[in-house]
């Protein structure tokens, strides 16, 4: 199993530095950003930034969206970090959640999330591309062929298909092991009904992980599900609650969900977590006391699970990189 860690843009640039140093010599592999540029700063130079201050740790957007930017100024940024980090690029992608949500749009049709892989992907290769009508072709003089590995972001089951028709890794936004391999089963499903090879497929779970008590840890992370929510609810007012397309342990918990603040988005004064239990948060992140992290990751990587993403903000960061650098890591990696 792969290690990663994700940072929101509220980080300070010094601390983010220093807390990067740590995770690569702990035994992180990822580095990963949120990417919502009216709540939080740019991701992007941040990204640059931490690239010059590792060796081989891989960084990426968890996610972007095909609405934020130009397609081919996306490309160009995917690209050029790309070549500036020889070859530490990821791209993660999703239809769009706070980052279009807050200025009151809606997320991309998967149509148009597919269709921006594909020509995103074919640029940053060096390939010529056109897209969303534009009369002239697009192709970039100084790319270096790379094959720049995307993530799609993914829960309804027609995000799953797109998910395993068009992308290299599925990303689920949960530590929930019997969900994570329902939704991985489907996504793989997907790309073997289109001819592809999923023997190297790759996926990813994006959760909080707080180390201590569990009554601390609860409180730390009951914002996660929240977040989450958003997601299912969204499946839920387009598939129904009475359907087999999701699983009823997916979606029973946000039955009594009252709403969504976008501007306090990921963030634990959230006025609308009063719905999340114990169970749900339990269910939804990695808790506890190091030896339960292990026994937990133990089972999502039994569950099909490549690599486990800490949300890296509810606070003792530096703790639990060096926690899991001392004690998880080791166990899951040996």
């Amino acid at each position: 199993m792969d290690f990663g860690i994700t940072f929101k843009g509220v980080v300070r640039p010094e601390r983010a530095r220093a807390l990067v140093r740590q995770a690569e010599n702990a035994g992180f592999t990822y580095c990963w950003f949120y990417d919502s540029h009216i709540l939080w700063r740019e991701s992007f130079p941040a990204i640059a930034m931490l690239m010059e201050h590792t060796t081989n740790m891989r960084f990426g957007p968890c996610v972007t969206n095909p609405n934020t930017r130009d397609w081919s100024v996306a490309a160009s940024l995917f690209g050029s970090l790309a070549v500036q980090s020889g070859g530490r690029f990821d791209l993660g992608v999703g239809r769009g959640d706070s980052a279009v949500r807050v200025m009151g749009k809606k997320p991309a049709k998967l149509a148009r999330l597919e269709e921006f892989v594909h020509v995103v992907k074919a640029l940053v290769r060096g390939d010529e591309a056109q897209y969303e009508g534009c009369p002239e072709p697009v192709q970039f003089p100084w790319t270096e062929g790379y094959e720049m590995p995307v993530w799609v972001a993914a829960y309804g089951p027609m995000a799953l298909s797109s998910a395993g028709r068009v992308g290299d890794g599925l990303i689920l936004q949960l530590a929930e092991p019997s969900i994570c391999k329902w939704l991985g089963d489907q996504a793989i499903a997907a790309g073997k009904k289109e001819g592809r090879d999923m023997s190297s497929y790759q996926i990813m779970s994006a959760a909080p992980a707080h180390i201590g008590p569990i009554e601390e840890c609860r409180e730390r992370t009951k914002w996660f599900p929240a977040m989450v929510g958003n997601h299912v609810a969204d499946i839920v007012e387009k598939y129904g609650k009475d359907t087999d397309a999701v699983p009823a342990s997916f979606t029973a918990y946000i039955e009594k969900r009252r709403g969504y603040d976008y501007s306090k988005h990921g963030q634990s004064d959230n006025p609308y977590l009063d719905f999340i239990t114990d169970d749900i948060v339990d269910g939804f992140a990695v808790l506890g006391q190091p030896e339960d992290h292990v026994a937990k990751l133990k089972t999502l990587e039994a569950a099909g699970i490549t690599q486990f993403n800490i949300y890296l903000d509810n606070g003792d960061e530096e703790k639990i990189i060096a926690d899991y650098g001392d004690i998880v890591i080791p166990a899951l990696t040996s």
